[in-house]
């Protein structure tokens, strides 16, 4: 029998080095205090046995993916939940010893709350989730997914009589709904919760009422953009029988029209509190998360200044990524609007990924 030749790319090298390394707490550019502090030694300890436990999943579930071996009902929880321990124990470890403050990450998040040597870690926990929410055979994918989030957008806004400059708007923030959902990627599962599925990974009750509220405006539409209701009509024909969270075209639909398009309209005024389209993307998001407290706070007329302080509210954005890490962020009790969307930066480069590929559809 001739033995298998193993080729690692650097990726898979980085990979294997970062998940059986032991963890360095003494290199030169990080060296330690001659001793620490009784707070800071339970710090460094509670940190290294999360990192350890994070590859400890991560290894588990590879090798549970490359065994075709059954996963637990709710793959992705495990992996989620020993993700949040490293970067909450990081962000204590930085706090009680600030000189564990490291390099910046290529995942723009925080030093202070992320290792920059564990990037491969992540890498592949993300490419984990990419496996385990990989679309089914069944989905009925788009070969132009972000134009078709971008013209729907679009459309929608227009029908809520929004001129060119706040319909454009409306386009962008969309996309950037589709990047902050799903990455950008169209029919997706997901490994946390399978009531949501899909590309803008709404619920049942939720794809139905966005349905109907797209019934209230296709005419409209029809009125100044018959292609689009003609696509629209092929995709409804093409989705038959089918979930319409698995057709990419009638889930971003259904979504937008479930939960944003009312907010449409508003945009001009959004605009003029927020004026970077960043602000204007984790928003509309904020209307996805925990949307009573949002529109609440559009209403109040400071948007900014609102605080939130309902404990159920507070949970929700913590499950979220919103004041998820560490023992201060997570011990708070309320947060004004301007504090939530500062505490946004996990969506920091999602945004910035949807502005650059809405940049692209226009060009187009």
């Amino acid at each position: 029998m001739r033995a298998r030749r193993y080729i690692l790319t650097s990726a898979a090298l980085a990979l294997a080095i970062a998940l059986t390394a032991p963890i360095d707490v003494g290199s030169p550019a990080r060296a330690q205090p001659a001793a620490l502090t009784a707070e800071q030694s339970k710090a460094l300890e509670t940190y290294d046995r999360a990192l350890n436990e994070f590859k400890t999943i991560l290894n588990q579930r590879r090798r549970q993916i490359d065994a075709h071996e059954p996963l637990p009902d709710r793959p992705g929880q495990a992996l989620y939940l020993a993700r949040v321990d490293v970067m909450s124990s990081y962000k204590d470890l930085t706090d009680a010893l600030p000189s564990r403050i490291g390099r910046p990450n290529k995942y723009e998040v925080p030093p202070t709350y992320f290792d920059a040597d564990i990037e491969p870690l992540i890498d592949e926990y993300r490419a984990l989730f990419d496996v385990m929410e990989a679309p089914p055979a069944n989905a009925q994918a788009s070969p132009t997914p972000f134009k078709d989030v971008v013209d729907l957008g679009t459309a929608i806004a227009r029908a809520k009589g929004l001129d060119a400059k706040g319909a454009d708007a409306a386009g962008r923030i969309s996309l950037g709904l589709f990047f902050a959902e799903t990455n950008g990627k169209q029919n997706v599962g997901n490994g946390r919760a399978k009531a949501y599925i899909g590309s803008f990974q709404t619920g049942p009750s939720e794809d139905r009422n966005g349905r109907k509220q797209w019934q209230s405006i296709k005419a409209s539409i029809a009125a100044f953009d018959p292609q689009m209701i003609a696509r629209d009509d092929k995709e409804e024909a093409r989705a038959a029988g089918l979930d319409h969270r698995l057709n990419h075209w009638t889930a971003v639909r259904d979504g937008l029209m479930n939960a944003h398009a009312d907010l449409f309209a508003q945009i001009p005024g959004i605009a003029r509190t927020l004026p970077d389209p960043i602000d204007q993307m984790k928003f509309f998001e904020l209307i996805q998360i925990i949307p009573t407290a949002t529109r609440a706070a559009l209403k109040s007329g400071n948007l900014l200044q609102s605080r939130v302080s309902d404990p159920t509210v507070m949970k929700y954005l913590r499950n979220n990524s919103i004041f998820a890490y560490g023992r201060a962020d997570r011990a708070r009790t309320s947060a004004s609007f301007r504090e939530i969307l500062d505490a946004m930066w996990l969506f920091n480069q999602k945004f910035a990924r949807a502005q650059a590929e809405f940049e692209r559809v226009r060009t187009r």
